[in-house]
Parts: structure tokens; sequence; C-alpha cells
């Protein structure tokens, strides 16, 4: 079985179908052919044993007769006249036995007295089918009982219709035969035509490898399984593609922001470096100046740390990602605002917190709150009131919500503020990469959920996110 497995699993998919194409035929033809040969032989068999019965009976009715003429007897029909004489060919063997099995009559060969006849001539059977050999001849033979004792015994050659079933099998074998091959032949036809869309399919996938253009879809043909995959193929490169541009855009933007960092932090350490190699210059770069550079430097160092960390969490690889897990979105909010406080002492944090759970990640739910409310504080004066709400809105979702009194976002910086790196006018002079807001919009969405930006009337900002709520049952997220 194993050898049997490992020469299957060898073969390509076409000569499997064929096989398994012309084996269901062959099946099919054989199945039908026996069948057939049996039906015919029982039908030929219960033919001939009405034909014995009816010789039989019609001997059995008045044996005297039949002693007296050989095989011919009185037909008595209904209305007047004489009773009609005729022959009838009954066998080419018979022969009445009396009650004791001998036999009477004398007329060619005798039928062989077998046990079974002679119980039906003494009365103690009412009837004997049997297979009997005269000679070298089979003859197939039935006996009935003689009203007032004996028995008659009528017997057919079996030679003929044996003869006729031979015929009929080879007949039947020839055609199973013709089947057979013509199923091989539809076999690989079926096999050939059934697996042209693959091997388009095929084909078009293995362009798609060479030439790694992901815009051009493969063509769909129908509305079959193959055109579903063809469908499903399609999608999977768009996604690969949107995943590949996303990527590009990534990059491309990264290195342009850390550009500006990096290009500043090079040009003030190549003052200090010219400053050291040539002491006599020092006098250029006063302690003030030179202080307030190292401070430059030092925050300069902090804010590409940030803009590293940040590029880190929005493209992370998806399979270092935490397992989902029912999260108590309050516990996860309290967390955050604890995390805030330390960094914002000089604010005030309130809270109006209704127990809600979600299905997610905690680590991300916890960090995209995080981002929220550190941006909140960075847009606070000083001893400003942050606000940060949890509840069941009226459709059965989670909504957080985070108010600050700062100076409100402007109206045409809203449709821009999640997009990664923008920064607004006004907060290009504050600290910050234009990463936060833009992982907060990409955690809820991963969530299933929603983040928008409102103003806070009359002055300040209103963050809100919307998350669906679980019971601790719900499924999965992607």
């Amino acid at each position: 079985m194993r050898r049997v497995g490992t020469w299957w699993g060898r073969r390509t998919l076409h000569a499997r179908l064929s096989l398994l194409v012309t084996g269901a035929v062959a099946l099919a033809v054989l199945v039908v052919a026996g069948l057939a040969w049996a039906t015919v032989a029982e039908i030929q068999h219960r033919q001939l044993q009405n034909d014995l019965t009816s010789d039989a009976t019609t001997i059995a009715a008045d044996p005297a007769q039949w002693l007296a003429t050989g095989p011919v007897v009185e037909e008595h029909r209904g209305g007047p006249g004489p009773p009609r004489r005729f022959r009838r060919d009954a066998g080419p063997r018979w022969q009445i036995l009396d009650a004791q099995g001998g036999v009477r009559n004398k007329a060619g060969i005798a039928l062989p007295v077998t046990p079974g006849a002679r119980e039906v001539a003494a009365g103690r059977r009412v009837r004997a089918e049997e297979q009997v050999t005269v000679g070298a001849v089979s003859y197939q033979m039935v006996t009935v009982p003689i009203a007032g004792g004996g028995a008659v015994q009528v017997a057919v050659n079996r030679t003929p219709g044996d003869r006729t079933l031979v015929v009929f099998a080879i007949a039947l074998l020839a055609c199973c035969a013709v089947g057979i091959a013509g199923a091989a032949v539809l076999g690989r036809t079926v096999a050939r035509a059934g697996l042209r869309p693959v091997q388009r399919l095929t084909g078009a996938v293995e362009e798609v490898a060479v030439t790694m253009d992901l815009t051009r879809p493969i063509p769909i043909n129908g509305a079959d399984e193959i055109a579903r995959l063809a469908g499903s193929v399609n999608t999977l490169l768009t996604a690969i593609d949107t995943a590949r541009t996303a990527q590009r855009t990534l990059v491309e933007d990264a290195g342009h922001e850390l550009r500006t960092p990096l290009t500043s932090i090079r040009t003030n350490i190549e003052l200090l470096l010219e400053v050291e190699r040539h002491p006599e210059l020092a006098h250029r770069l006063p302690p003030e100046d030179r202080t307030k550079l190292l401070h430059d430097l030092d925050a300069q160092v902090t804010e590409l740390a940030t803009l590293t960390t940040e590029l880190v969490e929005l493209a992370r690889d998806e399979t270092t990602r935490e397992d989902v897990e029912p999260v108590d979105l309050t516990a996860v909010t309290q967390a955050a605002l604890t995390r805030v406080r330390i960094r914002a002492p000089g604010l005030t944090f309130t809270t109006s917190l209704t127990p809600c759970t979600v299905q997610g990640r905690p680590g991300e739910l916890e960090r995209m709150i995080l981002n929220v409310l550190d941006n909140a504080a960075k847009w606070s004066p000083a001893g400003a009131t942050v606000h940060t709400g949890l509840r069941t809105d009226e459709t059965g979702r989670c909504e957080l919500t985070v108010t600050d009194t700062g100076p409100g976002i402007a109206e045409a910086d809203r449709p821009h503020i999640f997009d990664r790196f923008y920064r607004a006018t006004a907060a290009r002079s504050m600290p910050g990469s234009g990463l936060g807001l833009a992982i907060v919009a990409q955690t809820a969405e991963q969530h299933g959920g929603t983040v928008q930006v409102e103003p806070n009337v009359p002055h300040g900002t209103r963050v809100v996110i919307r998350l669906p709520a679980t019971d601790g049952t719900g499924d999965a997220i992607s």
C-alpha cells in the first residue's frame, strides 16, 4: 500500500483524474455487465423450469395415454366436438415411475432415478428439481407426482442454454473492453478540459511571479470554482500590492522624517568636532552657545529615538503581535491614565468610566489610549483638565472619549490628522513625529473600530474611539 501511495503521489493531477475517470467508468461497466449476465441467466433458468414443469404436469395428468401413445395427448377444448389429438414435444427425455420408483416406460435412454425422484414417487415430496448427467451430457430434470402414486420425470439438455450464456458473456466482455478503452480516452479528454482553466491560472500566477507586476489582474471566466479561485488570487495580489505600496510609502516617509533630525545632529556634531580640532577657534563658540548646542543635540536624539520607536510600532511584523482575548477596556484605560499622570504632573485628569469589554490585544489598546492621552496632555495648558469617558453607546459599542481644553485642531487639518507623519502648521514647532495619531487610527481599525476628532466647545479637542463590545465570548478579530 505504501508503494501504491508513493506511486500515486508521483502522478500528475492530469494523470490522476484520467485514472479516476477510467476506473469509475470501468467499474460501472463491469457491474452493469455482471448484472446483465446474471439477469439473463436467471430468466433463462426460470423459463427452463417453467417449461419442464409444464411438460411434467401434462404427462402426469394422463400417464396411461402417454405410456400407450408416446408424446401424444388429447386436449379437451371448450365447446362441442370430439377431443383433439396432437403431438407435443415434452423434451428430449421423459419417463414415468411407479410408486416404488421403478421405470414404467422403456423408450429411449433412461433417466437416473434419484433419491429425490423416489421420494416424489412415494408421495413423501411434492416436487424435485435436480441437475443430472446422462452419459456425458448434463440435464436439468424436474420430477412431479402422479395422482394415485408414481411420478413423472422430464429432463432437457442444458448444453444449448449454457452455450448461449457463454456467447453472451463473451459479447459482454468485448463490450466492456471497448467501453473501458473509450473511458480511458474520455478520461484523458475530461481531465484535459477540466484542468485547462487551472493551467491558465497557473500560467498567469507564474507570469506574475516572474514579472512582479501585481497591478494586472488574472482574467476570470465563468462563475465556477476555478473562477472563484482566480478571484481569490486577484484579491491576494491586490492585498500584496497594497501592503507593498504601504511599505514603500512608509520607508520613503520614514527616510524623509529621519533625514531631518539626522542632518541637524550631524551639523551640530561637526561644529563641535571642528572646535575640538582647532582650539584657536573656540572663541567663536561661547560656553552658553556650546551648552545650548548640547541641549539641542539631546533633544534631537530624543526626538530621533521617539520617531524610531513609533516607526517600529507602526510597521511591526504581525507574527510578533499579542493573541486576541477579551479585554477589560476600563482597566486598560486606567493603566494608560496612570502612566500619563506621571508624564504630565501639571495637569488634572478626570474620568467617568463604566465597565466595557472588547475583543483585542491589551498592549496595543493601551498604547492607543496612551497616544491619545499624550496628545491631549501635550496641547493642554498648565493646570488644565483632561477628561476621559468610557461608556456603551446606543448601538452597543464601547465609546471612549478624551477631551482637552487646548487650542483645538483647525478644520482644514482634521481630515489629515490621522495620516502618517502629518503635522499641522501649529504643531511643527512642538516635539513629535506625526505618527502617534496614525498608530491610534491603525489600532482602532485592526480592532474593528473607528476613531474621529471633534471640536470641544468652546475650545479644545474631543477624540472619540468606538470599538465593538463583547461579553467575552465574541469571535476573534484579525
